[in-house]
């Protein structure tokens, strides 16, 4: 497995920020949970599911039961401060939660790192060709498997 070298403090302030200011421009609280829960989603750069989340909350001497977990999670979800990579059940920090948009990840098998895309051609391409189908989208990730560069 190869390392990536990376402060992960420093993204996890940086979504900290973002996620407080958002809640205080739409009225809503970041709470001590939900900041915990964000908090481990940005402490690597790999998904991180739910039970793992509950059980590092637990760790830190916090208890808790998954819908618990799952209420943060789709609190955060909803402020658009993480994604969820369906294809593993697991959620991952949102890059550029300042703004909608449709993501795409490139998923490494061997690390696990998922590193966020936002290729508006890709989008456009998608959302004209959903137009031309009649087809509303209500969701959409895309997510791409494959080896790092670090991992090649």
């Amino acid at each position: 497995m190869t390392t990536h070298p990376h402060d992960h403090q420093l993204c996890v302030d940086e979504a900290i920020q973002s996620a407080t200011r958002l809640c205080q421009e739409r009225g809503s609280r970041l709470t001590d949970l939900r900041k915990q829960v964000l908090q481990l989603v940005w402490s690597s750069h790999k998904p991180i599911g739910a039970y793992d989340i509950l059980k590092s909350l637990q760790k830190q001497g916090r208890s808790g039961a998954p819908p618990t977990v799952y209420r943060a999670l789709d609190f955060l979800l909803e402020l658009g401060v993480v994604h969820r990579i369906s294809s593993m059940n697991a959620y991952v920090g949102c890059t550029e939660p300042s703004r909608p948009h449709i993501s795409q990840f490139f998923l490494c098998t061997a690390c696990g790192i998922a590193t966020e895309l936002n290729n508006q051609s890709v989008n456009n391409s998608i959302e004209i060709t959903a137009k031309e189908m009649g087809f509303k989208i209500q969701d959409h990730t895309i997510e791409v498997s494959g080896l790092c560069s670090a991992c090649q």
